[in-house]
């Protein structure tokens, strides 16, 4: 009896440490991918992509806009149709010379929607729920102007970032729900190195874990501004990142949660190059290590997390296709030469994604 009551414990032992061990190991691996597509039009050129249950919004180069899911969109997933038309919801503005605003940074906020522009005059808008017209919320003039990309530490506060228009990078808050926003003074912020900006290629240069948050900067030099308490205070960080060229740099950051961070950017002109092109933290940013160098993915537009992967799964895409890693960035496998230039995960398998031409919505599998 002593015998088996020792037995016994010893394989009970051995399963809670087994269960334990498989519990907290990511074991959900993609090996395609399926794009189906919402939007097909030639006009669009979608850098910046939201949505919740109601809209699809995004940012397109003459336009934003918002696309109705609320009983519009019916997907069979057995044969992945769409069994209605969307409807779409366009708002144009034109500039005094007549050029149309190119919008690349939006952000979904409790059912509203901002949409930024990029180039002088910077223009933010506010899209309120349910509304036809757009509100004008922050308007600047600077011929340095360039803004980059938004988003929200909660229904409140919000921050967007932009190229620096003196010797730091702009950025701007609001604390009253995007009424109005406030442009931080350099002696505020970390002085920027000749060369150095940020890239508006996916709206994703800002990551926000709680009151901390992560912004990307690129080109000439690249770095990482750090701010733990809601953008009142802020330093830099350096990464082993490829930079030293206007189109080098980190191009988009994603944290998992307050510790583990992962960056991807490399050199839009030379797309197929993969060297020091993608890096990771574990530390919550303060020190950042480069990841599968010299393997592919290249260079790559937009990086996102897989919700519910415990920091394991990532997926990354650009105009070169979809990647996607299940061991927190070090092996990579390239599911589709999709071309794409934004991507946001709705669930742990199924991501709305974004490029020119088109909107669409993928599934993992």
């Amino acid at each position: 009896m002593i015998f088996h009551f020792r037995s016994t414990l010893f394989f009970t032992y051995i399963l809670i440490i087994t269960s334990g061990c498989q519990k907290d190991k990511f074991q959900k691996t993609f090996s395609k991918v399926i794009v189906q597509d919402v939007v097909i039009d030639s006009n669009l050129s979608v850098r910046a992509i939201d949505f919740n249950d109601e809209f699809i919004f995004y940012g397109s180069k003459d336009h934003f806009g918002k696309i109705d899911l609320n009983g519009q969109i019916k997907i069979d997933i057995s044969e992945f149709k769409i069994s209605k038309q969307t409807q779409n919801y366009k708002f144009d503005f034109k500039k005094k010379n007549g050029d149309l605003y190119h919008f690349r940074a939006i952000e979904k906020v409790n059912g509203d929607m901002f949409a930024m522009s990029i180039e002088s005059p910077a223009i933010l808008y506010k899209l309120q729920r349910k509304a036809r017209e757009a509100k004008l919320v922050y308007e600047e003039h600077n011929p340095k102007a360039f803004y980059d990309a938004i988003a929200f530490w909660n229904d409140d506060e919000g921050i967007a970032i932009g190229d620096p228009t003196e010797d730091c990078m702009s950025i701007i808050v609001t604390r009253d729900a995007g009424e109005t926003w406030q442009k931080l003074p350099c002696d505020q912020l970390p002085k920027i190195i000749d060369g150095e900006a940020a890239f508006a290629a996916s709206n994703s240069n800002i990551a926000i874990v709680g009151s901390k948050t992560w912004i990307a900067t690129g080109g000439v030099k690249s770095r990482i501004l750090y701010s733990p308490d809601k953008g009142k205070t802020w330093e830099n960080i350096e990464i082993p990142i490829i930079q030293g060229k206007s189109t080098t740099g980190l191009y988009s950051i994603d944290f998992y949660d307050e510790k583990n961070g992962f960056g991807i950017g490399g050199d839009y002109t030379k797309p197929d190059e993969n060297e020091k092109n993608k890096i990771r933290t574990s530390d919550g940013g303060k020190t950042w290590q480069v990841v599968a160098d010299g393997a592919s993915p290249g260079y790559r537009s937009c990086v996102q997390y897989v919700p519910e992967s415990n920091a394991k799964a990532l997926v990354a895409v650009g105009f070169k296709g979809i990647d996607y890693s299940s061991d927190g960035g070090e092996n990579w496998r390239h599911l589709s030469d999709e071309s794409f230039y934004t991507i946001r995960f709705i669930n742990k398998n199924e991501a709305y994604a974004a490029g020119k031409g088109r909107i669409s919505k993928l599934f993992f599998r």
